[in-house]
């Protein structure tokens, strides 16, 4: 049989199984008080990229002021034209409860999210921070001090395939987590010193109709890029998509670059915001951001 003949058959006998899978398109949001976001945008977008297949678009806004409102927001539409929405800012002076529950109800309608860290405390004071804590699955209004975490895993849900049952994170700033809402399920915990108790800090959760993946890990940059942490906040934005199969792997075509080390500049402070547009590269595109 002619290899032109048996890709015929295969093509007639599997839709599709010749056609690239189109990549998921993310949304980064990112900026606000007391992280260095300029580099975890780098980590985030290709870390994620490296493992799944996603193109990016990022907004970074808002210096290191805590009352920014990021400009996206605003747009009615502004989930609408992605496939997932990551999280990353924190904005905890932001209080329009209208502004707030306006980004919730945007995923409500079923655009999945990821939320990492400071998100958590990110619109903590609006009216409306109930709205933001239901959507992301677990409330939190105040965190420890920095130090190594120890996190024990407590699922085996496809999104901690892989994940050790133990892992000491290389620096940690653990979140005291208030209340788990109702859907939403701990995949690991980790104990607090300052409140003897253990608090999630990895978890799934459901919201309307969209599904959410959370991890409070990611104040620091060697947690952040960090295999362990790339590969399960990869599996998260897979799963959170409908992309991960039950095994926890990337379903065919989903699958990322290639896992390689990524190149991060030194800690720097973040100016007054300077809202700016260009292209970084052909997977990520910069809608906005605060330049160094």
């Amino acid at each position: 049989m002619t290899n032109r003949l048996m890709l015929l058959l295969l093509a007639v006998t599997f839709p599709g199984v010749l056609e690239a899978a189109e990549p998921l398109k993310g949304l980064l949001i990112t900026g606000g008080c007391c992280h260095d976001y300029e580099n975890q945008k780098t980590i985030i977008t290709e870390g994620l990229s490296q493992r799944a297949n996603i193109v990016w678009d990022v907004v970074h806004e808002g210096g290191t002021t805590r009352d920014h409102k990021v400009s996206v927001y605003s747009d009615p539409d502004w989930a609408k034209k992605y496939d997932l929405i990551v999280h990353n800012e924190c904005f905890g002076g932001v209080t329009d409860p209208e502004f707030v529950s306006s980004i919730a109800n945007a995923h409500f309608d079923g655009v999945p999210a990821i939320f990492i860290h400071c998100a958590l405390h990110s619109y903590r004071n609006s009216g409306a921070a109930d709205a933001w804590r239901e959507l992301i699955g677990v409330t939190s209004k105040s965190h420890e001090g920095k130090r190594a975490l120890n996190v024990v895993r407590v699922d085996d849900h496809p999104v901690m395939t892989g994940f050790p049952e133990e892992w000491k994170t290389p620096n940690g700033e653990l979140y005291k987590i208030e209340q788990v809402w109702t859907n939403c399920t701990p995949l690991a915990l980790a104990f607090g010193e300052d409140t003897q108790k253990d608090h999630p800090v990895i978890w799934v959760n459901k919201f309307g109709k969209a599904n959410v993946f959370g991890t409070s890990l990611g104040h620091h940059n060697e947690t952040m890029n960090n295999d362990i942490w790339l590969d399960l906040v990869a599996r998260g934005a897979l799963f959170v998509t409908g992309k991960l199969t039950e095994d926890g792997n990337p379903k065919p075509g989903y699958e990322g670059s290639g896992v390689k080390p990524i190149e991060i500049g030194k800690l720097e402070s973040v100016q007054d915001p300077v809202f700016s547009s260009e292209t970084k590269t052909a997977s990520t595109k910069v809608l906005a951001t605060t330049p160094e």
